[in-house]
């Protein structure tokens, strides 16, 4: 798909990046690179600005129908990361603009926190956290000759439900792909029994990488200890967990989200912690991000500092994906990716990130 001047542009629209010299590098002068500053909408374009643009990068800014249709040149759109649905697929197709995204920059980090938030909670890292002994500190010592050190602290085990040892609980996994098998693979490692749901991974992929697989949601859904999402969000997994499914899962299970917002209940979520059939949950999504007022129940309760809570509940800003390292690698391969779809070597080959 050859294009020539003066419809030429590749824009940026999130302003992440001060200048555009690894971009030059990867498309070459057939192309102009654009950066623009930050901006909340497509609908903040000029028209000047949306008419020699023929591909378009965007990280957070959402790609609209209606907002794409007026770019009268656009070809192909990618997503810097790895979900969709920001962007109107649908749109896209009627237009004939190729949509593709950037699925393997983030696979370890995103995997890691995964586990890192499962293995915080289930050794009661939170409880035991400085922050839970400054009332001990700060009150009046019976001897204030003693140094804190040497006792003033609450030396003590916390005796609570979320904490249990890795291996004798089920780990499983909703949406076994690149990041869902680097979770598995890990927890594994920790001692767990894996088991996924995943209606769409090939038949064998299992016993490859030794997972045991489940076939039917609420029998899966029974078995877990942990339940980790991993899944893209579409019209099948939004709101896929919510109060019935939260229920399903073990007693004392923990819950740990580090796909996307809207792929549970968290008002369900709020109830099932607080009736105490779940012991934890780590959230790296919420539904609405960056959360508004008036807030749902948990995260007000969590930003209250709600005593119920302590220790049993993360919540990270959906920043799981973000290393140096990634980032680095959200920016290249974004690059990459789109200049393979332009080129002529590529005319009849569909890029392998492209739907």
């Amino acid at each position: 798909m050859a294009v020539s001047p003066p419809n030429n542009v590749i824009l940026y629209v999130d302003g992440m990046y001060p200048d555009a010299d690894l971009e030059k590098r990867i498309f070459g002068p057939e192309f102009e690179i654009v950066m623009t500053s930050r901006i909340n909408s497509l609908a903040d374009l000029t028209p000047e600005q949306r008419e020699r643009v023929v591909g378009l990068l965007i990280w957070r800014v959402p790609g609209p129908g209606e907002e794409l249709k007026k770019f009268p040149n656009l070809k192909g759109v990618v997503r810097m990361g790895v979900g969709y649905d920001i962007v109107d697929r649908k749109a896209c197709a009627e237009l004939g603009v190729g949509v593709m995204n950037v699925p393997d920059y983030g696979t370890a980090e995103v995997s890691e926190q995964a586990i890192s938030m499962t293995l915080a909670l289930r050794r009661g890292l939170l409880f035991y956290h400085y922050d839970r002994f400054r009332g001990v500190i700060d009150r009046p010592r019976s001897n204030p000759d003693r140094p804190v050190h040497q006792g003033e602290l609450d030396w003590r085990v916390v005796e609570d439900p979320v904490i249990r040892r890795m291996s004798v609980q089920t780990f499983g996994i909703l949406g076994l792909g690149r990041i869902g098998t680097a979770s598995a693979l890990k927890a594994k490692a920790f001692g767990f029994r894996v088991i996924f749901y995943d209606p769409y991974v090939p038949n064998g992929f299992d016993r490859a990488i030794g997972v045991e697989r489940y076939r039917d949601l609420d029998a899966f859904l029974r078995e877990c200890d942990v339940l980790s999402l991993h899944c893209n969000l579409n019209p099948e997994t939004r709101g896929i967990i919510g109060a019935r499914e939260f229920h399903l899962l073990k007693k004392n299970a923990i819950f740990i989200n580090t796909s996307r917002g809207p792929t549970y209940d968290i008002e369900a979520l709020y109830d099932a912690l607080k009736d105490g059939h779940l012991s934890g949950a780590g959230l790296d999504v919420l539904p609405v991000e960056p959360p508004k007022a008036p807030y749902p129940r948990l995260v007000q309760a969590y930003k209250d500092g709600e005593e119920w809570l302590n220790g049993k509940v993360i919540i990270t800003p959906h920043a799981a994906y973000y290393s140096p390292e990634a980032y680095d690698d959200i920016r290249l391969k974004s690059a990459e990716t789109m200049r393979a779809f332009f080129s002529p070597q590529q005319q009849n080959v569909i890029p392998p990130n492209a739907l």
